[in-house]
């Protein structure tokens, strides 16, 4: 069985290619669980989220973003001992500060996921190449959410970053041609 070239040789980018990776999603929980490990992955290798996702998902209340809008002080200096996550401040504040835009974005559009998607109008852009290396990092789809999101007040949300969260969300289909997820 062939997969994307990334995926090949790790256990955990293999499980999570071939069951998340793509994979369209439509709920509010699951867009805000990956725009958060999206968040702590930037400037950092995503096998280091992966392997540190079940921690996020403890320490950021299984990704419940109502609870983390409201996180205060106290708990930003809970996550910054926690030895199980990123503890990087300004990404810790940037994902409360997310939260609580998530929100305002879900009470505008009705979902996060109507917002998201209707960037695209509701259609998954399939990419068609032969290798990784042919696959962009960025796109003008990117840029325009990115600049979108920036607006709104989001924060560690750069072109790169929401390429990544496209591709993972399923919005993006870059599996190469041989993957037997095409």
């Amino acid at each position: 069985m062939q997969r994307c070239d990334w995926a090949e040789g790790s256990k955990l980018y293999m499980d999570y290619h071939d069951k998340e990776w793509g994979v369209p999603v439509f709920e509010d929980k699951v867009h805000f669980e990956f725009l958060l490990l999206e968040l702590m992955q930037a400037g950092l290798s995503f096998i280091t989220i992966l392997q540190k996702r079940e921690n996020f998902r403890k320490a950021f209340d299984n990704f419940n973003y109502k609870k983390i809008a409201k996180y205060d002080g106290e708990k930003i200096e809970e996550l910054l001992n926690n030895k199980g996550i990123i503890r990087y401040k300004r990404k810790i504040e940037a994902a409360i500060n997310n939260a609580n835009k998530f929100i305002e974005i879900q009470n505008e559009f009705n979902s996060f996921n109507n917002y998201i998607w209707s960037f695209t109008n509701n259609e998954v852009i399939v990419n068609n190449y032969k290798n990784i290396n042919e696959v962009p990092s960025k796109s003008s789809l990117s840029d325009l959410i990115s600049k979108d999101l920036k607006k709104r007040g989001f924060k560690f949300v750069g072109s790169i970053t929401i390429y990544s969260y496209l591709q993972a969300v399923g919005i993006i289909d870059d599996h190469i041609n041989s993957c037997f997820k095409k």
